[in-house]
């Protein structure tokens, strides 16, 4: 354990933001499932409207620095070019 108290408030800290980001990046991955199960059925309206939610998502993830906004914005990309092909 910490021998000091900067490195315990340190440890507390990590905890917090792992239990943060761990429970974002699992929403997004939900949702980019769900999208993913939308395109594959052809539904362009269900695919228009999850695809405003992962958006959204994953541009927050992005802002907090989750994931790297390059990571974020390649896979609203890749998903969008397909929902606009159905």
């Amino acid at each position: 354990m910490a021998n000091h108290k900067s490195a315990a408030k340190r440890a507390r800290q990590t905890l917090r933001k792992n239990t943060r980001n761990h429970t974002t990046k699992k929403a997004i991955r939900t949702v980019e499932k769900k999208l993913k199960t939308a395109i594959e059925n052809k539904s362009k309206e269900d695919s228009q409207k999850i695809l405003l939610e992962f958006t959204s998502r994953i541009d927050r993830a992005a802002e907090k620095g989750i994931l790297h906004k390059n990571n974020a914005s390649r896979r609203v990309s890749r998903l969008a070019k397909k929902v606009n092909s159905i």
